[in-house]
C-alpha cells in the first residue's frame, strides 16, 4: 500500500531512486540523502503509515525487528562503535511516512545531544559503496 505523492513510497516501489539496503514485505531501508554521518540509514514500513501511531499494532514488532537488523548491519558493515536510533512523529518529520533513523556512531564523532549536523556523499559512487557495505552485512 502506498500513498499518492509520498517520496518514500516512490523509493519503495522503485519509481524514485534510492540507495536501498534492505526490502521485504514489512519494511525497506535506504541511505538518507542528507546523512548525519555517512552510512545513515532510514528504515520505513513497506505499507504507508505516517507516524508510529498509524502503524497497525500487529506490524510494530515485525517492523522493529527490521530496525534491529539494520542497526546491527550498520555497526558490522561500517565497523561503527554503535548506532543512534531515533524517530520523529510529525514534528521534525520531513517526509510524512514513518521512518526510523539508524545513524552509525563512534566515540568522539562530534555528535552532541539532538543537534544533527548533516554531511553529503562525494557522489553516487560513494553513496552506493556505503549502501553496499550495509547490504552485505544484512
Amino acid at each position: 500500500m502506498s500513498a499518492e505523492g509520498c517520496l518514500f513510497c516512490a523509493i519503495a516501489t522503485g519509481e524514485r531512486p534510492g540507495n536501498v539496503v534492505f526490502s521485504d514485505e514489512v519494511a525497506f531501508a535506504f541511505l538518507d540523502v542528507r546523512p548525519v554521518f555517512k552510512g545513515h540509514v532510514l528504515v520505513a514500513p513497506a505499507a504507508h503509515a505516517e507516524t508510529l501511531t498509524d502503524l497497525p499494532a500487529p506490524s510494530v514488532g515485525p517492523f522493529f525487528e527490521r530496525v534491529q537488523a539494520v542497526a546491527t548491519a550498520v555497526e558490522r558493515g561500517l565497523e561503527a562503535g554503535g548506532t543512534f536510533v531515533a524517530m520523529n512523529n510529525r514534528i521534525s518529520q520531513s517526509v510524512p511516512h514513518l521512518h526510523v533513523h539508524v545513524v552509525p556512531r563512534n566515540r568522539k564523532d562530534g555528535l552532541r545531544g539532538f543537534f544533527w549536523p548533516r554531511t553529503t556523499y562525494d557522489g553516487p559512487g560513494e553513496a552506493e559503496a556505503y549502501a553496499s557495505r550495509v547490504r552485505a552485512a544484512l
